[in-house]
């Protein structure tokens, strides 16, 4: 099978790939229909990950290349014989964290760090969804029956950007009725803070970017006020919007240091400060500015504890989120699909959608 495949720093290839073979009772093997491309997956490729390469080689001695990918959507191809839920042939919704569903931090809801070998590891710890196959551990608590009717291009995005967005943003920043809110970063999972974040009623949503495209998509999809960071100071414009307070919620979600000291900056007393980026760098910390404001901040891994919220929310239409899907390839493509999202800004793309079918 073809597959999109991690060597190293900078070193991607589409190449083939034995098809993987169910190696526990409790895994399915899945074909897959659609994935996508993650900012997390470009982090990878840059060199943001090299404990991929330091658990493999401390498990085999060698490294030879991951499948990335954590989001699609595919249709089930061979089952384990522990599991119940699934039969051959169901069609499904990947999460992007598998869930053995009996340790001691599954029994807390906190799946990104399952202690029996899940959380996040599709496309990172194992070999991931941007392959014509996929084997995915933990299927009864780890896969969503795809609805009747439910645009596929949403149903990726169920896999990881909305649910992080929506726990890791905008529940751990306590979004409140009323509230003033800031995202710093107005990519895929920023854009999903700006839909999820309006389930909560908040009076204002000021959207931070340098992109003028993804800013006109946020005003669309909900802003009430967007900042251009590369033309104007960002924490200058926050403070003018909230007549000098700051807001109640800033969110990260990028993952460098020029979006947290935003956050870090406009956050008001006893306020949230939610990273949601992946930060592959240390950054500032202005705690001799910060100790005295009573603020709470939250870091996080996807836990996909509302996946199924979230997933009945779309269903219902309350959620635009097919407008993220702005470019689409066949899986084919997949090379020129990653140059496409790595030039973002100039290709005007926010989700890049591959299409296996």
């Amino acid at each position: 099978m073809k597959a999109m495949v991690y060597y190293g720093e900078g070193d991607i290839r589409f190449e083939e790939r034995e098809k993987p073979q169910l190696l526990a009772p409790t895994d399915v093997i899945i074909r897959m229909t659609k994935t996508t491309i993650c900012g997390t997956d470009l982090g990878i490729w840059k060199g943001k990950n090299p404990e991929i390469e330091q658990a493999a080689k401390a498990k085999t001695g060698n490294f030879n290349g991951r499948i990335l990918g954590h989001e699609g959507i595919g249709i089930v191809d061979e089952v384990g014989g522990a599991v119940t839920n699934f039969k051959k042939g169901d069609k499904v919704i990947i999460s992007c964290v598998s869930r053995c569903g009996i340790c001691e931090n599954c029994q807390k809801q906190l799946y990104a760090h399952c202690r029996n070998g899940g959380g996040w590891i599709l496309g990172y710890m194992i070999d991931g969804t941007q392959a014509e196959f996929v084997r995915t551990p933990f299927a009864d608590n780890s896969l969503y029956l795809l609805p009747e009717g439910l645009s596929e291009d949403v149903a990726v995005l169920l896999s990881d950007a909305l649910p992080t967005a929506h726990e890791i943003g905008v529940q751990y920043g306590n979004v409140q009725p009323g509230d003033s809110i800031a995202i710093v970063g107005a990519g895929p999972v920023g854009m999903g803070c700006v839909l999820t974040a309006q389930l909560y009623s908040p009076s204002s949503i000021i959207v931070i970017d340098m992109d003028d495209n993804r800013l006109a998509m946020a005003r669309e999809l909900g802003a009430t006020h967007t900042i251009n960071s590369a033309r104007d100071d960002a924490v200058s414009r926050v403070l003018e919007i909230t007549e000098g307070r700051g807001v109640d919620c800033a969110m990260e979600a990028v993952g460098v240091e020029a979006t947290w000291d935003i956050c870090q900056h406009v956050v008001k007393e006893g306020g949230h400060i939610a990273n949601v980026g992946v930060h592959g760098k240390p950054v500032k910390f202005a705690l001799e500015k910060l100790w005295i404001k009573n603020l709470t901040i939250t870091t996080g891994l996807v836990n996909a504890n509302t996946t199924g919220m979230l997933l009945k929310t779309c269903c219902s239409g309350k959620l635009p989120i097919d407008k993220l899907a702005t470019h689409s390839f066949g899986f084919s493509e997949l090379p020129k699909a990653y140059n496409v999202f790595k030039h973002a800004a100039d290709e005007k793309a926010m989700k890049v959608m591959i299409d296996f079918q």
